[in-house]
């Protein structure tokens, strides 16, 4: 059927509301407006347009599309956008605080709701994993009692809170002088004397994140869930978001096992640090794992890029006499050995599809994703090291690199760099835990790499071999990389994709529970901040000027 008989086609095209459109634009609008500029008054005298005005107040004061201004609130910051007085009569730059009461409110209700739903998200994951656990539903509990798996994963998740807050603790106290702290806080002092003794942070650090990155894998084994995991009668669309993505289990340790801490440990660093946890399971563990050699391929690569490139690795102790340096190339040697053994198994695991990686996918297509997220988890760790060293440089230098100069512009503009560190470590926990499933082995009983002996596969089930390549070739070279490099690590482009993505995830709050657990921990805790003890860096310093004779 047609208007006025018009063939099909033509009929077609007139159904799509073209001549609608027409209408409207002209007798709606168009008409309107011209009539409105030409005879203002008249048309104002209207006494229908009080009834309209009147109307419209109402829909606003419903707040049916205040949603607009939500978004609009949101958008400005995340896109950079600023008034036009700034560039036309060069006003002040705006910040990302609230310039109106609109704004003060919007802020105000957007907190509420972030903490609100982050919390909400927390307890909900937190109690997935544990019916995933008690249902015999992961790697661990499939073959030990629920109960142990269980507490094998709150204690694993205290050790990595235990590491996360206190590497931030000893990096922070380096300048602090120890004899404010010497009475107040003997264990701070034992943990710190040691490790800011010589070389001895960099070993830390080398060590630490081995731990790390160990812990995490054991913490996948303990809560990650396998495949056709049916819990707590949830929807096959929820499951397949919380339980089989692991979406659940890597909320819960973000929270509880990194952000809380890191937030918690920022300013109370005295206070965090002051327990033989930390001084036996955090220092003396991390200095012992760097001491047995397993990472020293690390610093084989530091010596190769000093070589390369002419510059002297900067050091705190004397040279070493020919015996220490024959155990050191020994253990680098190793360490070589070792991580070229990892590498062989783990990759054979892979394309034979005996890891935990998620069914269905190839081992072809697994290895690639592997090496990929090598690769980004890489740039997650050494962007940190290298905005850390570029942070005081003249932005003259910074400008002579556009895509640099534009990183940094964007990170360390208004509140950005906080919210980049949140976003990042959201992103480098999420790529460990995907990367700890893809790399551990899951060979059956009976079943083994290489013809190895079931004792020794059970070993290699654990998961030490993908921590190691993790360790190296996912973090500390990178961060070699990052730190001797820092210019041109940054002007990678893939970079300022890195940080927005960053800072979306921050704006979105995901994580903001762990701001509300931290105060509740300093509270639970006692903790003071560490202006308490030792006052602040203007008031150390002008002790220092007044104690100069």
């Amino acid at each position: 059927e047609t208007v006025l008989g018009f063939s099909e086609s033509v009929q077609t095209f007139l159904n799509t509301g073209l001549l609608g459109a027409m209408i409207t634009t002209i007798v709606a609008s168009l008409i309107w407006r011209i009539i409105a500029s030409s005879f203002p008054i008249i048309f104002l005298s209207n006494p229908i347009i009080y009834i309209i005005i009147r109307l419209c107040l109402l829909l606003d004061g419903a707040g049916v599309c205040s949603a607009a201004w939500v978004l609009a609130r949101i958008h400005k910051p995340l896109a950079g956008y600023q008034p036009d007085n700034v560039y036309l009569e060069g006003a002040k730059r705006h910040t990302s605080a609230p310039a109106t009461k609109r704004d003060k409110d919007i802020d105000t209700t957007l907190t509420v709701v972030k903490y609100a739903a982050s919390t909400g998200l927390l307890i909900f994951s937190v109690v997935i994993v544990m019916a995933t656990i008690k249902a015999r539903s992961t790697q661990l509990s499939s073959v030990v009692h629920p109960v142990f798996a269980g507490i094998s994963f709150f204690l694993l998740l205290m050790w990595l809170a235990m590491m996360e807050g206190g590497q931030g603790c000893l990096v922070g106290l380096q300048p602090v002088v120890k004899d404010l702290y010497t009475q107040s806080h003997p264990k701070t002092l034992t943990s710190t004397s040691l490790v800011h003794k010589g070389d001895n942070m960099g070993r830390f650090i080398v060590g630490r994140q081995f731990l790390v990155v160990l812990v995490v894998t054991l913490i996948n084994m303990c809560g990650s869930a396998t495949p056709s995991t049916q819990v707590l009668g949830l929807p096959k669309g929820v499951l397949a978001v919380f339980v089989d993505s692991g979406f659940a289990m890597i909320i819960a340790t973000i929270v509880l096992g990194q952000l809380t801490t890191q937030v918690t440990a920022a300013n109370c660093m005295l206070d965090f640090t002051n327990n033989y946890f930390v001084q036996y399971f955090v220092t003396y563990m991390s200095l012992l794992v760097e001491f047995s050699g397993l990472l020293h391929s690390v610093y084989f690569v530091q010596i190769l890029f000093s070589k390369i490139t002419g510059q002297q690795i900067q050091s705190n102790e004397p040279p070493c006499n020919i015996l220490l340096r024959a155990f050191f190339w020994g253990r680098v040697l190793m360490s070589l050995a070792v991580l070229t053994f990892a590498l062989v198994v783990t990759f054979t695991a892979l394309f034979a599809e005996k890891t935990t990686m998620w069914k269905g996918i190839p081992g072809w297509v697994s290895a690639l994703i592997l090496i990929a997220l090598f690769c980004f988890v890489g740039m997650l760790e050494g962007m940190q090291i290298a905005l850390f060293t570029v942070v005081n440089l003249p932005e003259e230098k910074l400008k002579m690199n556009k895509i640099v100069h534009a990183n940094c512009e964007l990170v360390f503009r208004d509140q950005n760099f906080q919210a980049f560190l949140i976003g990042r470590q959201i992103l480098a926990a999420t790529g460990m835990f995907v990367v700890a499933r893809i790399m551990t082995l899951s060979y059956d009983s009976g079943d083994s790499v290489f013809g190895f002996s079931q004792g020794f596969q059970g070993f290699l089930n654990t998961g030490l071999l993908g921590a190691v390549i993790t360790t190296i070739l996912a973090s500390l070279i990178w961060r070699v990389l990052a730190s001797s490099f820092p210019i041109v690590f940054l002007a990678n482009p893939i970079i300022y994709i890195i940080i927005r993505i960053c800072l979306v995830l921050d704006q979105t709050g995901v994580c903001s529970s762990a701001w509300l657990l931290a105060l509740i921990n300093k509270q639970v805790m006692g903790y003071q901040i560490d202006e308490v003890y030792i006052g602040t860096p203007e008031e150390r310093d002008l002790c220092v000027i007044v104690e100069e004779p």
